[in-house]
């Protein structure tokens, strides 16, 4: 095919090639290998979209690259700071669908939370996300060009942030300026869908994150959340074994069947064999499970004492989260005094146990919510053309 024959929707979309794929990408357009690892540089690292930036890049190179390829996140629709620096961004990824990603600065770190999918499969009865439905999953360039966009983003905010100080602050306490900073020091698969559930995606994505020559995160710095999807854990375990997450929500199947309608397919017993196993390659020695509290749902002493039961035989830590209350949910968030109580019982059986703070309440940065505004009002506006349609046609 001549170059000039490529157009935009042929193009090769080098946010979602991992090293191997971009060799022979390279290769393929008569470029040594090696092109790759200074071409991911470039892209992942500093950020550049501008193939003519790329000066240690041949001539011809760069102009193959400008004619093939591409390097391009998706548009932002919304980009919202709360209060507290949670940063959160809405993009838009086509057909009316959107999905979010939110950055969350702390003393030590700087946690990105990114999306798989937009709209989710799972429909647990506590998730916004899910009662909007599944839309589809995510390419792998556009899961990584949410930390792409993050990334330069914050970098972005934070030379004006150093630009804006005068002189005497500037020089006055470097470590101060880093404890100031705001850099992705962490990403999480927490966002909108279930990672395991579009599996190739994701695992070209982690493989980005942990590249030397992308953005050389360590495993124990990427997190992998799932609602319990056991033959992909296996799989995940033997392919890139990062941190792992399990949104876990009941101590029986009974009401976690409820809860989590994955449940139905890989109970508690499966899904509690196959995090044991995990941990035989897992880059930290536990497994972290995710807890929502619900009113009067799952919160009592004995849900707390069956928990204990539950995972006995497995090294965990757990994160109680306060429900995020969404409308026509039917549900509660637990008081804070029996979140406290239930995570004393954790803590004295020998469990670390966090309460997870809300953060980032003024921009609704729990995931699901401002995308779910989208979607509606872009369902709004297919019916209104369908009653426009009617109205000329009869």
């Amino acid at each position: 095919m001549n170059a000039s024959t490529v157009n935009e929707a042929q193009k090769v979309r080098l946010l979602g090639l991992d090293r191997e794929a971009l060799g022979r990408q390279c290769v393929e357009w008569g470029q040594k290998p090696f092109r790759a690892r200074q071409l991911m540089r470039w892209v992942h690292q500093r950020g550049v979209a501008d193939f003519d930036a790329m000066t240690d890049l041949a001539q011809d190179f760069r102009r193959v690259l400008a004619e093939r390829a591409c390097i391009e996140a998706p548009a932002v629709l919304a980009d919202h700071e709360s209060a507290d620096g949670t940063r959160k961004w809405l993009l838009d990824v086509g057909a009316g669908n959107a999905v979010e990603m939110v950055f969350i600065p702390e003393a030590d770190r700087g946690t990105l939370c990114v999306s798989t999918q937009a709209g989710c499969a799972v429909n647990c009865l506590f998730c916004s996300t899910g009662k909007q439905g599944f839309a589809r999953n995510l390419r792998a360039d556009e899961i990584v060009a949410q930390v792409w966009h993050a990334k330069r983003s914050l970098e972005q905010a934070n030379d004006a942030r150093q630009q804006s100080r005068d002189s005497r602050q500037q020089n006055a306490d470097a470590r101060q300026q880093n404890a100031d900073a705001r850099v992705v020091t962490n990403v999480v698969f927490m966002g909108m869908g279930e990672p395991l559930q579009n599996y190739a995606a994701t695992l070209t994505a982690l493989r980005l994150l942990l590249d030397d020559h992308a953005y050389g995160l360590s495993r124990r710095r990427v997190t992998v959340s799932t609602s319990g999807v056991v033959p992909m854990i296996d799989r995940l375990r033997e392919d890139c074994p990062v941190a792992l997450a399990v949104s876990l929500h009941a101590p029986g199947d009974p009401l976690r069947d409820r809860l989590v309608p994955l449940n139905r397919k890989h109970p508690l017993a499966e899904l509690m064999a196959a995090c044991r196993r995990y941990l035989e390659r897992a880059p930290r020695d536990f497994i972290t499970f995710e807890y929502v509290m619900l009113d009067g749902v799952n919160d009592s002493d004995a849900h707390a004492e069956a928990l204990l039961a539950c995972v006995r035989d497995v090294p965990c830590k757990f994160n109680l989260i306060p429900f995020n209350p969404f409308p026509n949910s039917g549900l509660r968030r637990s008081p804070d005094q029996r979140i406290r109580a239930f995570a004393r019982r954790l803590v004295d059986a020998g469990i670390v146990t966090t309460v997870r703070r809300t953060r980032g309440d003024d921009i609704d940065a729990a995931c699901g919510q401002l995308a779910g505004e989208v979607q509606d009002r872009t369902r709004l506006r297919e019916r209104e053309q369908r009653v426009r349609f009617l109205e000329k046609t009869h």
